[in-house]
């Protein structure tokens, strides 16, 4: 199959290539001192299940063949109050995280760009 038919979950390595950059993310977020409130009061049981379902999500909108078992987006993230600033923190680890696993210029762009169509479900105004 030529790359030009081929799922973003599959042009930038699959699951664990997701799963690698995720955990890296989940890590630069939870080390800045800004985001501590979104893993403040939650035991490491949760912290995994929340990693795991940032996973399952995102390999299933890459187009990778993942069940996802979480909530919508709006749902899960109602009431955080996440703001525009925060948002750009967000965006910057994940570039951050993408550019430290070698995904590729071109799959970077596009995996920034579905994650920057999630903003309207999960920045509240």
């Amino acid at each position: 199959m030529s790359k030009a038919h081929k799922s973003l979950y599959e042009r930038v390595g699959g699951y664990d290539v997701i799963a690698a950059v995720f955990a890296d993310y989940v890590s630069r977020m939870r080390a800045d001192p800004r985001m501590a409130r979104f893993s403040g009061g939650r035991g490491g049981d949760k912290k995994a299940r929340d990693l795991q379902l940032n996973i399952d999500y995102m390999c299933r909108v890459a187009g990778g063949p993942v069940y996802y078992l979480g909530r919508d987006l709006r749902t899960a993230h109602a009431g955080l109050n996440i703001t525009d600033e925060e948002w750009a923190v967000n965006m910057r680890y994940m570039a951050e995280a993408l550019d430290a696993h070698r995904v590729s210029p071109e799959e970077k762009e596009e995996f920034l760009a579905v994650i920057e169509g999630m903003r309207r479900d999960i920045v509240e105004p």
